[in-house]
């Protein structure tokens, strides 16, 4: 087992000795995290899930217990648990996820926050929903914090590549 990975389950068993004193928001988003971190390192199908079930349960159940948070915070658990189930969705390719996570970030795009417009083109993309994939993906690279390397290197628009509309909004980035 590598360094790191003893490193995050080590703190995986700390945090969790944190939860039964005092929960917080900030504290359930970090425990999925780390569980993220090792669903991207394991290699076993069930491990991952495993992981990615914990996962989503810490953030569904940070998102509703806490009446009062930042909105920053919200923002950050609701883009965790989107990024969970497009794993999911990795590891599955089942639509159902793809769809929970649109159904997740749906109601926060007027917050005009980069990753979810970068998620919706990911899981629109994913369900083959080009015009969707198109809508959410222009959006995203009028943002301040696009990030054209991860456009261009993620492997979820590999389908989408050579349309005319995906080449014109990668040469409008470069110039």
């Amino acid at each position: 087992m590598f360094e790191d990975t003893k490193q995050i389950i080590s703190r995986i068993g700390e945090t969790d000795q944190l939860y039964l004193t005092s929960n917080t928001p900030e504290l359930a988003l970090e425990r999925a995290d780390l569980r993220l971190q090792l669903v991207a390192r394991s290699h076993a199908r069930q491990e991952q899930i495993h992981f990615l079930q914990e996962a989503i349960v810490l953030l569904e159940q940070a998102r509703l217990e806490y009446e009062e948070m930042p909105l920053s915070l919200y923002l950050d658990l609701s883009l965790h648990l989107a990024k969970a189930y497009m794993m999911y969705f990795e590891i599955s390719k089942e639509h159902r996820f793809a769809l929970i996570c649109q159904q997740i970030l749906k109601p926060l795009t007027s917050y005009d926050h980069a990753d979810i417009f970068f998620f919706l083109a990911y899981a629109s993309v994913s369900k083959d929903e080009l015009a969707l994939t198109r809508h959410w993906l222009g959006k995203y690279a009028k943002h301040a914090d696009f990030d054209l390397a991860l456009l261009q290197e993620h492997p979820a628009f590999d389908q989408v590549r050579k349309t005319d509309w995906f080449i014109k909004l990668i040469q409008s980035k470069l110039h």
